[in-house]
């Protein structure tokens, strides 16, 4: 081969290659569009724990697309109220919202199925249940009707009972406590004599120092630390029945959702789902030592009697059928996740109960 036709050759494969280049960098930036999103959240910066969660999700799918799509976290009010999170996202006012479901009950009672129902599930059954059960399948059945679409992203564990300026020892002592607390809690409350309140968490610490309000539920221990509760009311009750293992989800627009590229919602599932198992870690890890910190500033740790618990409880029984009748959404999904507690249950108390029991005997005994 003569040194011309090698050159002329060459020209021509390296046109091609150039052609191809051109003709695969639109492909790859339609793959990967450049897409940037909104997500309110319902709480301060200030909780870090609970808050971070929607930092968790930006920085992952920013990471895991190159940072072809980002997510920009806001503090509740910076855009919305943190009680109009899904609302904005149901409107396309923002594509996404870090908040608990719970919150809009008053929209319809099975978004509290969401987060958590009084006498529901404890942190690990609830993971279950959403992720090899049937949960995230039937919630987002119904937050479709509601023009959204939810993962998971974000866990406390069971939290504590809450706050209150007077000591509860008996259902009487509860008759005319005004409360903040949320979800179907209230409406179960209620039936025991409490008046319940809806107020966003960075509105109750003055509440509580008004008067406003006699007693607030929040998350737990590190959570309260942060928020000053002990400050203005001194008796710290558990548990918190009403949250087992509460998920904090995240919230997309429907349309906004079905419209990203497959691998930009798989990136966004995996963001979720770190965010769920950080939170929870991070609160098992902070939530110990502001215990003992609010005990030595003053806090008194009560907790509730058993006459209370039981009446709760059949106060919430008496609730799930009545909406039940009446709302076919929750009762399918009530339902489900009743059908898995029982049995999640029975295997719970020979495993961990047992195990942890012990082991709590030994940290009683100084042995730990």
């Amino acid at each position: 081969m003569d040194r011309r036709s090698f050159m002329k050759k060459a020209g021509t494969a390296g046109a091609g290659a150039v052609a191809a280049t051109a003709l695969a960098a639109p492909a790859i930036a339609q793959e990967n569009p450049k897409i940037a999103w909104r997500m309110t959240s319902s709480f301060p910066k200030s909780l870090d724990t609970i808050y971070g969660g929607a930092e968790d999700i930006a920085k992952h799918v920013a990471a895991a697309t190159d940072g072809n799509f980002t997510i920009q976290p806001f503090a509740a009010g910076e855009i919305v109220p943190g009680l109009q999170a899904v609302d904005a996202v149901a409107a396309g006012t923002v594509e996404a919202a870090h908040t608990t479901s719970y919150y809009f009950v008053g929209k319809d009672p099975t978004y509290a199925i969401g987060t958590a129902i009084p006498f529901g599930l404890n942190s690990r059954l609830t993971n279950a249940w959403f992720y090899q059960g049937n949960g995230n399948t039937l919630m987002n059945e119904f937050y479709a009707t509601q023009g959204m679409y939810a993962l998971p992203a974000g866990n406390t564990g069971a939290q504590m009972g809450g706050w209150f300026r007077k000591e509860i020892n008996t259902l009487d002592d509860l008759k005319g406590v005004k409360m903040r607390i949320a979800g179907l809690a209230g409406r179960v409350m209620e039936k025991v004599g409490v008046i319940p309140q809806q107020i966003a968490g960075g509105d109750i610490y003055p509440a509580l120092e008004k008067g406003t309000i006699d007693a607030a539920e929040f998350v737990g221990p590190y959570d309260d630390l942060k928020l000053g509760f002990h400050k203005v009311a001194k008796y710290y009750y558990y548990p918190g029945w009403w949250e087992g293992g509460p998920t904090v989800h995240a919230f997309f627009n429907l349309d906004k959702w079905s419209s990203l590229p497959k691998h930009y919602q798989a990136a966004l599932n995996d963001a979720c789902a770190f965010a769920n198992t950080n939170m929870l870690a991070k609160y098992d890890m902070k939530n110990p030592s502001a215990l003992k910190q609010l005990v030595a500033e003053g806090a008194t740790l009560r907790p509730f009697s058993q006459e209370i618990m039981e009446a709760c409880f059949q106060a919430a029984m008496g609730i799930y059928g009545d909406i039940s009748s009446k709302n076919p959404y929750f009762r399918k999904i009530y339902d489900d996740q009743t059908a898995f507690k029982r049995d999640a249950y029975l295997w719970m108390q020979l495993s961990e109960y047992t195990f942890d029991t012990f082991m709590m005997i030994q940290q009683r005994a100084g042995k730990l």
